[in-house]
């Protein structure tokens, strides 16, 4: 599901040199993190960071990633931040990760000794041929330039949103749709009805990408009728798939990277 090895070369320095300090940490419970971003998570660190720092945390010196407390990353901010950008005069160098890899290493960290029993993220090659086949993706999107264009291009969510919200999404896609991205319907003055995903809108004018992939912009004062769906027409994919069926489309979803 992650992108492994290929291209990518382990940091020498250590990726999470986090200083200890005798104070207490902030309390951080597992539970406040998605699932599935705590088990991609793992997979970022265990590529990244075991090299410095183990598979339990401790491998550096005076610093237990998995017990605490971090007394330069008391948030998920300031974590994200040391990771990001390093720490000046020390081992800890900065690393660069996308948005979902950011995400996962931080509820990871945050969360080593979660149970990830019964969590399970799938496999990436079967969950391609989920994307391809039973979840029938490209009717409404795209990927790598193949595909529909009522949905959103999916050709990098895997480097812009999160395992869980990606999970989310599969499993309600109403209660997890921007509104943004709503599904319009409009009626122009001469009769026409255009349907397509809005992309903006204002008092005046309101611009959507249709079914062609062009970018159409209207004056309201000119349409007949201006409907913004409520609802979003992904199915709902925990209905649809099988558990592990469903974990292996998240695991190819999360491997999209662009």
């Amino acid at each position: 599901m992650s992108r492994g090895k290929v291209g990518r070369i382990p940091i020498a320095g250590a990726v999470l040199c986090l200083a200890v300090a005798a104070s207490p940490a902030l309390a951080q419970d597992h539970e406040e993190y998605d699932p599935a971003d705590i088990v991609y998570g793992r997979t970022v660190y265990e590529r990244e960071c075991t090299i410095c720092h183990a598979a339990d945390g401790a491998g550096v010196g005076g610093v237990d990633l998995r017990n605490g407390p971090l007394r330069r990353a008391t948030s998920d901010r300031r974590l994200g931040m040391v990771i990001t950008n390093g720490i000046p005069d020390t081992g800890m160098v900065a690393i660069s990760l996308d948005a979902a890899e950011l995400a996962g290493v931080i509820a990871y960290v945050r969360n080593m000794n979660y149970d990830e029993e019964n969590v399970e993220l799938g496999d990436a090659v079967r969950g391609k041929a989920v994307f391809d086949g039973a979840g029938n993706c490209l009717q409404c999107h795209r990927r790598d330039g193949e595909g529909a264009r009522s949905g959103i291009d999916l050709t990098s969510i895997g480097a812009r949103r999160a395992a869980g919200a990606l999970r989310r999404t599969l499993l309600d896609p109403t209660g997890t749709m921007r509104p943004i991205d709503r599904p319009v319907r409009l009626v122009t003055a001469d009769g026409t009805t255009v349907t397509g995903r809005r992309l903006n809108e204002d008092t005046f004018s309101v611009q959507i990408v249709d079914e062609m992939g062009r970018l159409l912009s209207f004056e309201k004062a000119d349409l007949q009728e201006l409907e913004v769906a409520r609802e979003s027409p992904m199915p709902v994919y925990g209905d649809r798939l099988d558990p592990e069926a469903l974990a292996d489309l998240l695991a190819y979803l999360v491997s999209l990277k662009g």
